[in-house]
C-alpha cells in the first residue's frame, strides 16, 4: 500500500519511480532537465525519483505515494499546486489559444502589472527560463557600457558567460571564460580589487541565505555607479517572494537592471527582464533578444493572476509567517537534543538547514536527515522553500518529522554509525569541484 503522511510509515516502495529511471538511463543524458530535480540531489534507492500529480502543498509519486513538498517545483510554486485561481487564468486563456502569430494584450496588461510593483521596472521584456534573462541583461549591460568584463555572486544559469566560471566549464571557449569572474558574498573589498574600467555589469543574487551584513548591498551599489558599471539584480529566488517588489523593494536599492522568475507564474515558464530605461531601449535596435514563445499567453495569464492573489493575500508576509516556525523550531528542536553541529540559516520564507564537518560528513547527515524525513512523508532536501498553501497542520506534522529524524540523526551520530545508517547512496554536490571559482581579473 502507498505510503500517506505518517509518522510510522515504512520507507516507500518506489517500484514505478525506478522502471522510469531504468528507462532514461542512456536516452537522457543525467536522466534530468533540472539538476535540483535529479536523482543525485536524492538519497538513491530511498527516495522516489518521479511525481504524477501534485495539490495545495502535497505531491504524489508514481507508486501513490504521498509528501509535503518544501522544494515546490525548485521555487515556482509560490502559490501551491492546482492552486485553482491560477488554473482557472490558464483554463480560460486555453480556450482562445496559446501562442499567436502576433503580439497579445496580455503582454501589456502585464508589463504595467509589473511596472506598479517593481521598483526599476520602466521597461519590461519577458523570455522563458532565468537563464535567457540574465543572459540578456549581460548584452545589454556590455551594449550600454562598451566594455566586456562580467562579476558575478551567485548561481545565473546554464549560459556560457557564467558557467566558465564554475567547474562544468567544458565547450566553452577560452575567450569567453576570460571575461567572467566571481566575487564574494559581505566581502565588499573582492568586489574592489576586482573592479576595473573594462567591467560592464556586476550581477549578484541580493540574498541567497546569508543576509547583507555591513551595508553590503548598499555598498555595491555605490561602487558600481562610480565605477560607471551596470548593477545587475538576479531576483529568481527573491523577487515575489522576499517582497512583492523582491530585494529592490525589501533593501531600498533600485539596480539598472533586474531578472525574474520561478515565483511569478506559480510554475508556468515565465522569465522577466525589468529594467531602466535607457538601458533598456537598447533591445530596440541594438541588440537582439527574442524568442518564439516569449509571448505565449498562458504562462502570462499565470503570471498576471499570480501576481493579483500574491498581492490581494499579502502572500510574502505569509510566506514569512509560516517560515519563521519552521526555522525556528528547527533551531529550537536541534538546541534540545543538544545537537549544536546543525542548525537551519536564511530568511524565513526559504530557509536551509546546514551541518557542521564536525560531527561528520555534511553531506551524509544531510541525507540520513532527508532519508528519515522521506520515510515520514516529507520531501526535504535540506530547505524550507515556503509557499501560500504550506497550512498551520502541514507545519506542526513538519515539525513532530524533524523532531523524530533530528533524534535519529543524533543517535547515530552518537554511536558512531552515520554512514551505516544512511540505507542508500547519500547526495551529491552541485558542483564537485569548484577550486576556480572566485577568480579576479588582472587590473590594467
Amino acid at each position: 500500500m502507498a505510503n500517506k503522511i505518517e509518522l510510522k510509515n515504512n520507507f516507500p516502495i518506489i517500484t514505478k519511480s525506478d522502471e522510469y529511471y531504468n528507462r532514461a538511463l542512456g536516452l537522457i543524458p543525467t536522466v534530468t532537465q533540472t539538476l535540483a530535480k535529479g536523482p543525485g540531489q536524492w538519497v538513491k534507492g530511498i527516495a522516489p525519483k518521479y511525481l504524477q500529480k501534485g495539490k495545495g502543498s502535497h505531491v504524489w509519486d508514481v507508486d501513490g505515494n504521498e509528501y509535503i513538498d518544501y522544494l515546490m517545483g525548485v521555487g515556482p510554486l509560490s502559490l501551491g499546486y492546482a492552486y485553482p485561481k491560477i488554473d482557472a487564468a490558464i483554463k480560460k486563456q486555453l480556450e482562445d489559444g496559446i501562442t499567436f502569430s502576433m503580439m497579445h494584450p496580455l503582454e501589456v496588461e502585464v508589463a504595467e502589472l509589473i511596472r506598479e510593483i517593481i521598483p526599476n521596472a520602466e521597461s519590461v521584456r519577458y523570455s522563458k527560463t532565468g537563464a535567457d534573462s540574465t543572459s540578456a541583461a549581460i548584452r545589454l549591460a556590455r551594449a550600454f557600457t562598451g566594455r566586456n568584463k562580467i562579476l558575478c555572486c551567485g548561481y545565473h544559469g546554464w549560459h556560457d558567460w557564467y558557467i566558465s566560471v564554475t567547474a562544468r566549464n567544458n565547450g566553452i571557449p577560452e575567450a569567453v571564460q576570460a571575461m567572467s569572474f566571481t566575487f564574494n558574498y559581505n566581502d565588499i573589498d573582492s568586489l574592489k580589487n576586482s573592479l576595473d574600467d573594462d567591467v560592464a555589469a556586476v550581477i549578484l543574487e541580493p540574498v541567497v541565505f546569508l543576509e547583507p551584513k555591513n551595508n553590503f548591498l548598499h555598498k555595491v551599489a555605490e561602487l558600481c555607479e562610480s565605477n560607471g558599471t551596470v548593477l545587475i539584480f538576479d531576483e529568481m529566488w527573491t523577487g515575489f517572494r522576499m517582497a512583492l517588489g523582491g530585494a529592490q523593494e525589501y533593501f531600498g536599492i533600485t539596480p539598472d537592471l533586474a531578472t525574474y522568475s520561478k515565483a511569478v507564474a506559480n510554475g508556468m515558464p515565465i522569465s522577466i527582464l525589468t529594467g531602466k530605461k535607457k538601458i533598456m531601449d537598447l533591445a530596440d535596435e541594438d541588440i537582439f533578444f527574442y524568442t518564439t514563445f516569449g509571448g505565449e499567453a498562458l504562462s502570462l495569464a499565470a503570471t498576471k493572476a499570480t501576481i493579483e492573489e500574491l498581492r490581494e493575500k499579502n502572500v510574502p508576509k505569509f510566506l514569512d509567517e509560516q517560515g519563521k516556525k519552521l526555522k525556528d523550531g528547527y533551531n529550537l528542536i536541534a538546541q534540545k537534543l543538544g545537537m549544536n553541529y546543525t542548525k537551519a540559516i536564511g530568511y524565513n520564507w526559504r530557509s536551509m538547514a546546514t551541518f557542521d564537518e564536525s560531527a561528520g560528513d555534511p553531506l551524509v547527515q544531510k541525507s540520513l536527515m532527508q532519508q528519515e524525513m522521506i520515510k515520514r512523508g516529507i520531501l526535504w532536501q535540506g530547505f524550507f522553500n515556503m509557499s501560500y498553501s504550506h497550512t498551520d497542520e502541514d507545519v506542526k506534522y513538519t515539525l513532530q518529522a524533524l523532531e523524530e529524524s533530528l533524534s535519529f540523526l543524533k543517535k547515530s551520530i552518537d554511536e558512531n554509525r552515520l554512514r551505516e545508517s544512511l540505507l542508500g547512496e547519500p547526495v551529491q554536490p552541485v558542483f564537485r569541484k569548484v577550486d576556480n571559482f572566485n577568480m579576479k581579473p588582472v587590473k590594467k
